[in-house]
């Protein structure tokens, strides 16, 4: 009796074993994949955003500097004309839009849009480990967007890779989706598309990534966001240049920057 007792409890504890080395192991996935968007700690990522006719054609495009900084910290500062000395600031769970003409910061969420379907959490969050919790579904054939098109009408997915299916469910309050599906080559752990889920768990956007070239050293150059709930558009965001960046502490302050509309 004892030593069926033992055999129980020694296959217990392997498959203990085997599960945390299986969401560690996941977990690493989740961080090599975050690292072809953010590629350091404190960045300055500059951003554009284009939305597309049904047609392919460009409809309107704006322009972004992302500061994107540790500890889920990072300021947006818009740049086009007609959005000109607005910033958004994301402290943690906390977002702000500051308007250049108002000394009060006002509260959004990160689902608030911007351009199409790219929202303010799209561009202010380069990355998911740290925010979701990590489970590894299995491995998969997944649709791959080999190129970076300069006429869009529809997302051209010619070729199949086999991907790491990663399921990531919301660990924290503040996130832009409540859950993402995530396939990664299995290779070098590119991110290579997500099903982006928000609160009700409806299928809000497919978002399909683009790489900077081949091989290694490879960036996410695009991320393509196709709407799922109604018209099937498609936003373009382009990491159009990255650079490492310490921004100053008040900057990272909503009540100084609703005192100081220009920064730079």
């Amino acid at each position: 009796m004892n030593h069926s007792i033992s055999i129980l409890a020694a296959a217990c504890t392997a498959c203990v074993m085997s599960m945390t080395a299986q969401a560690q192991d996941v977990a690493a996935l989740v961080k090599d994949a975050d690292h072809y968007r953010m590629t350091a700690d404190n960045l300055q990522v500059d951003t554009q955003i284009q939305l597309f006719h049904a047609d392919g054609t460009l409809n309107k495009e704006r322009r972004y500097t992302v500061f994107a900084q540790g500890q889920r910290q990072s300021l947006v500062l818009m740049q086009s004309p007609a959005e000109k000395g607005q910033k958004v600031l994301m402290l943690g769970d906390d977002f702000w839009l500051l308007l250049p003409n108002s000394q009060r910061p006002v509260r959004i969420t990160p689902m608030q849009k911007l351009l199409g379907d790219a929202s303010t959490g799209d561009i202010a969050t380069l990355s998911w480990s740290g925010d979701y919790a990590a489970t590894l579904v299995g491995e998969e054939a997944c649709a791959v967007n080999p190129e970076k098109q300069e006429k869009l009408a529809s997302v051209a997915l010619s070729a199949t890779k086999h991907c790491y299916h990663i399921s990531l469910q919301a660990s924290r309050k503040g996130v832009t989706y409540q859950r993402i599906e995530l396939w990664v080559g299995k290779q070098r752990h590119e991110p290579v598309r997500a099903d982006l889920y928000v609160q009700s768990d409806k299928l809000a956007k497919q978002a399909h990534f683009v790489l900077d070239k081949p091989g290694v050293g490879a960036l996410v150059s695009d991320m393509l966001l196709i709407d799922q709930l109604g018209n099937q558009k498609v936003t373009r965001v382009s990491y159009l240049g990255r650079k490492e960046r310490t921004v100053p502490a008040e900057w990272l302050n909503p009540m100084f920057l609703a005192r100081n509309p220009a920064l730079e």
